[in-house]
């Protein structure tokens, strides 16, 4: 019956852990399909299915007195034949099965060194009892099958493969089983050199993983105690706390999915980076006392400016420049918070409001008074435009004080920026009349008209002296003395007419 160790199971059912004396669901239902997609019932040579009810252990309470020999007998004989892991097996006889039954029951496998009891079952035909020891060799050659399709398709660790194949290999060591145990033995063995070498490449691949994780783990680390050593006053506290934040979910994220750290590594680690998180809280808690009594200290002060502010109300217009004395000192009072700021100012601005709000008012009765005044003034402003007109300077400046006497009779008038324009124009009017008197003044002042006189009668002469240089040249025929002497005697005559003369 050599057919049951052809199974070839495609499946990823957990692998067999126990001691290979009852059946594992997952490696009978693995092995219903054979290599070749045929029957696996088919390929066991018509073996029944299961053995019957009253054979199922081979140490039934009827069978337990005569099978604990036959098992204890057999003990020498497993240490004896059992052939190395990876030993080569001649191929036996197509027609020499793997395994006997005796008269009494007793059912032995063949291998390399000869056969060997695995055990008995007395209370069963001969092709019951070889079937049952069967489908054991059966069940481990599944589970063989089912590490070689976990190697195959990956996903599994070599390390863990390993650890199975060696469970297997275990199970195969002396297995109350019939079939080719050898056969199943290599190929255990031949796996277990190509995971060997697996796992040396896991292994440095593992390393680098970790050594990689330890350098991402320090940087996070280093930028922690780089936030815990900045100075808390100049730390902005709420981008410091969320940057914090962010440093710590990357831990954990990289705690949660990358390799698992050398515990000395992770925990020293683990104890800068908590040392660093605490420094920063501990900053931070500090920062915000202080700058909650500072608040405490402006909020007290500019509670004391809102009920000054508040209690100018009375005063209003009046009250306006030491409102703005108040709003001085609110300017260097520092902040309490913005909460407690906006409140606040918005307090301290509607009692400044109220003062300014009674200028506003009086200001436009004020201009509403004023709209007669404003037709007053503009009315003389046209009689002042007789003063640029009128040729006599002492007359014209008797125009404009009778102007102006009555300009001040009518009194102030409002918004100002009206009263600037109306007095602007009279001004230029004022200035217009300055000037042609200091004109005239020049004119006439004695010193002033000697020093003219001197002056023409200088020009006087030089202006006969020139025209006689001119004739002489004339008479010569000298066209440069010409020339010359009659550009001097023009000058002297511009002078000359400019002086009045």
């Amino acid at each position: 019956m050599t057919a049951a160790a052809d199974f070839q199971p495609e499946t990823d059912a957990p692998e067999n852990t126990g001691t290979g004396e009852n059946e594992n669901p997952a490696t009978a239902e693995a092995a219903e399909i054979t290599a070749d997609g045929t029957d696996a019932a088919a390929a066991a040579d018509g073996s029944p299915d299961e053995a019957p009810a009253d054979a199922e252990p081979e140490q039934t309470p009827e069978s337990t007195d005569d099978a604990e020999p036959a098992v204890a007998d057999a003990e020498p004989a497993v240490a004896d034949a059992g052939p190395a892991a990876g030993a080569e097996t001649p191929a036996p006889a197509s027609d020499e099965p793997w395994g006997r039954v005796d008269e009494d029951g007793t059912v032995s496998v063949r291998e390399a060194a000869g056969w060997r009891v695995v055990g008995q079952y007395p209370d069963g035909s001969a092709e019951e009892a070889l079937a049952y020891f069967e489908r054991k060799y059966s069940d481990l050659a599944s589970e063989v099958t089912l590490l070689e399709v976990r190697h195959r398709r990956g996903g599994a660790s070599a390390s863990d493969l390993r650890a199975t194949a060696r469970t297997i290999n275990g199970k195969l060591d002396g297995a109350a089983a019939v079939g080719d145990l050898a056969s199943l033995a290599a190929r255990v063995a031949a796996l277990t050199e190509t995971l060997a070498a697996e796992s040396e490449t896991e292994a440095v691949a593992a390393r680098a993983a970790v050594d990689d994780a330890v350098k991402a783990r320090t940087e996070l680390v280093e930028k922690a105690e780089a936030l815990a050593a900045r100075d808390p006053k100049t730390v902005q506290w709420k981008q410091a706390s969320a940057d914090l934040n962010a440093l710590f979910e990357q831990w954990q994220s990289q705690q949660q999915s990358g390799p698992r750290l050398p515990k000395s590594t992770a925990q020293q680690l683990w104890k800068r980076f908590r040392d660093a998180r605490a420094t920063v809280d501990k900053h931070r808690r500090a920062f915000y006392a202080e700058l909650d009594e500072a608040h405490k200290t402006v909020r007290d002060r500019k509670s004391r400016l809102v009920e000054k502010a508040e209690a100018l109300s009375s005063k209003g217009e009046d009250g306006i420049p030491a409102y703005r004395e108040l709003l001085d000192e609110w300017k260097t009072a520092g902040r309490a918070g913005k909460k407690v700021d906006d409140a606040l100012w918005a307090r301290f601005k509607a009692a400044g409001d109220a003062l300014y709000g009674a200028r506003v008012e009086r200001e436009a009765a004020d201009a509403e008074a004023s709209r007669e005044k404003i037709e007053l003034k503009r009315g003389l402003l046209e009689e002042a435009k007789a003063v640029g007109d009128e040729r006599d300077i002492a007359k014209a400046r008797s125009i404009l004080t009778g102007i102006q006497r009555r300009w001040d009779e009518i009194g102030r008038v409002f918004p100002r920026d009206t009263e600037r324009s109306l007095d602007d124009e009279l001004r230029r009017v004022e200035n217009a009349l300055r000037t042609r008197e200091d004109a005239d003044w020049k004119r006439n002042d004695p010193e002033q008209k000697a020093r003219a006189n001197d002056m023409t009668r200088q020009l006087t002469d030089a202006i006969q002296k020139l025209e006689d240089e001119v004739e002489a040249a004339k008479a010569t025929g000298d066209k440069r003395a010409i020339a010359k002497a009659t550009e001097a005697l023009e000058a002297r005559r511009s002078w000359l007419k400019a002086l009045g003369g």
